[in-house]
C-alpha cells in the first residue's frame, strides 16, 4: 500500500513539474513591445451557432498584445464555450518595466492587479492598456494554440466581438470598449486565427 502511495504520489507531482515548466513565463527585453492598440471595426454579420450557443458578430477584430496572465475554466456556464481567459497588455502594458510593479491575477472571470507606490503608471493607465478577455475558439486548432500560451508571449489574434446567448435565454454580451472597467468591461472573442510574434 505505501508503495503504491508512493508511485502515485511520484506521478502526480512528476505531471505538476511538467505542466509548470511548460506554463513557465518568457522573459521578454525591456520597453514596449506592442504600439498599437487592438483594431476594431463594426460590420454586420449573421449569427454563429457553437453548439447550443448563438454568436452574434459584433465587431471584427484584430489584437497584438503581450500575454500578462492566463485563466482556464472548467465550470460554470461559458466553460464549454470560452474555456479560458487572456489578461492581454499592449502599449505601456506590455513593457517589462512596468509590469515589473504590477501583480496581476485572474479569478472568476475577471482581471485583477494591484500596483506599488513606485509603479511609473496610474490605474487609468493600466485600464486603458490593458484587457480581460473571454476566448472563443473557432475550432480545434485554435483551442489548442490558445491553451499553449505562456505569461510574457507576444501574441496577435484575429476574429470577431461577439455577444452570446443560449437556449435558456442566458446571455453574456461583449465591451465594445478599452476604456470601461467593471462588469461587462470583457471582451468575448471568437478567434479565428492566432499566432505568435517573435
Amino acid at each position: 500500500m505505501t508503495r503504491r502511495l508512493f508511485f502515485l504520489s511520484a506521478i502526480i507531482l512528476a505531471y505538476l513539474a511538467a505542466r509548470s515548466w511548460e506554463q513557465r513565463p518568457v522573459e521578454q527585453p525591456a520597453g514596449v513591445l506592442v504600439r498599437d492598440a487592438p483594431l476594431q471595426l463594426t460590420r454586420q454579420r449573421s449569427a454563429l451557432q457553437v453548439g447550443k450557443f448563438s454568436l452574434q458578430p459584433r465587431a471584427s477584430f484584430e489584437i497584438e498584445a503581450r500575454v500578462l496572465s492566463t485563466r482556464r475554466y472548467y465550470l460554470g456556464r461559458g466553460a464549454s464555450l470560452a474555456p479560458l481567459d487572456l489578461a492581454l497588455g499592449w502599449g505601456p502594458m506590455s513593457d517589462g518595466r512596468i509590469l515589473q510593479h504590477l501583480d496581476i491575477s485572474q479569478s472568476g472571470r475577471w482581471y485583477r492587479y494591484s500596483f506599488d507606490l513606485s509603479a511609473p503608471v496610474d490605474a487609468q493607465e493600466i485600464s486603458r492598456h490593458s484587457a480581460n478577455m473571454h476566448m472563443i475558439p473557432a475550432g480545434s486548432e485554435q483551442e489548442k494554440q490558445l491553451k499553449s500560451l505562456r505569461v510574457g508571449e507576444i501574441v496577435k489574434i484575429r476574429g470577431l466581438l461577439v455577444d452570446v446567448e443560449d437556449q435558456s435565454g442566458w446571455s453574456w454580451r461583449t465591451s465594445l470598449s478599452r476604456d470601461d472597467t467593471g462588469a461587462g468591461a470583457c471582451e468575448i472573442v471568437y478567434v479565428e486565427s492566432l499566432s505568435l510574434v517573435n
